[in-house]
């Protein structure tokens, strides 16, 4: 392993601090590499080709004008990214639906997107 040395501010090594004693890392070493590794997958997921599994939960009135018609077609738009969807009913008019997806990293993105919008 290979020893670097680093300058930050103030505020930011409080920052890095706070999160060793609320994560319970041993060290400061081991909390950044810790979000090191964080933003190198989160770069690694940016690549539109990367295979990605994913759960997407929303919330939404079914009472609202043509808002269920619109969430049905965009999941049929786009059946080829979609493992299930459970749909469970909170009151009379809101419903929680969560979409199990798997494809594309660019693709479920995209259609979450459309989705949420």
């Amino acid at each position: 392993m290979e020893r670097i040395t680093i300058t930050i501010d103030d505020d930011l090594l409080a920052s890095v601090d706070a999160l060793v004693n609320a994560k319970g890392y041993t060290s400061r070493s081991e909390a950044i590499r810790d979000l090191l590794r964080a933003a190198a997958r989160a770069e690694h997921v940016t690549d539109t080709d990367t295979p990605c599994v994913a759960t997407l939960t929303y919330v939404y009135n079914h009472a609202q004008r043509d808002l269920p018609q619109r969430l049905a077609d965009a999941q049929h738009d786009h059946h080829d990214l979609s493992v299930a969807t459970t749909h469970v009913h909170f009151g009379h008019e809101d419903c929680l639906e969560v979409a199990i997806l798997r494809g594309p990293a660019a693709a479920i993105s995209a259609h979450a997107n459309e989705l949420t919008a």
